[in-house]
């Protein structure tokens, strides 16, 4: 009797747990239509399950031609901007669009990459090299060390950078490969990631 209880409670509190994520997804995409809509007219969005990251909330808003420009958030950045609550998380939002309006005719999300070759291809010939230039065009007065390498704990590939001439405390940052890639798939720059990365070194050894 007592293990059944107990199989009941733990069975209603994970149908109770799920029920408030779910009314979190909707309240956190509900926000993004309100930030969103100060900016822009015509918005739409979906939410999409995202097996390593969870919920990525999809936008897409039309500019004055009618034109689609399409862009994708995670559920945490989401949250932690709202909750600061000013305008600066409206702001924020709507920057990544004008920041795709820059390209005349729309920009829908990119077609994911039909095969395993098609992904490396991408990865190897655009993600990295676009990260690598953006780090070196940041910074064109220092010498940055940008590249691959592997991480033990996550047992994967990341992208490393940093600063080689810090030789006091901690001098370089590193993001999984597959967090970039993801960026790039949702109309994301992924040397953002990067650049906040090295910016944050600076100022912890108050270089800036």
């Amino acid at each position: 009797m007592n293990n059944e209880t107990t199989n009941e409670e733990i069975k209603g509190n994970q149908e109770e747990e799920a029920k408030q994520f779910a009314e979190l997804v909707k309240a956190v995409q509900h926000n993004g239509f309100v930030a969103l809509r100060r900016h822009f007219e015509d918005v739409q969005g979906q939410v999409l399950n995202q097996e390593l990251y969870g919920p990525v909330f999809v936008y897409k808003v039309k500019d004055e031609s009618g034109s689609d420009y399409v862009c994708g958030f995670f559920l945490r950045e989401l949250i932690a901007n709202f909750q600061a609550g000013n305008d600066e998380a409206t702001e924020w939002m709507a920057s990544f669009f004008y920041e795709l309006m820059k390209i005349e005719g729309g920009k829908p999300l990119p077609e994911p990459p039909a095969s395993e070759d098609d992904a490396k291809a991408l990865i190897d010939h655009v993600l990295i090299p676009h990260c690598i230039k953006s780090v070196e065009e940041e910074f064109p007065e220092e010498k940055v060390h940008a590249g691959l390498a592997w991480n033990e704990e996550l047992k994967g590939p990341v992208f490393e950078t940093g600063f080689p001439a810090i030789v006091d405390g901690n001098n370089v940052c590193a993001f999984s490969l597959h967090l970039l890639y993801t960026h790039q798939l949702l109309n994301r720059d992924p040397a953002e990631l990067l650049l906040k990365g090295l910016y944050k070194i600076r100022a912890e050894h108050g270089l800036d």
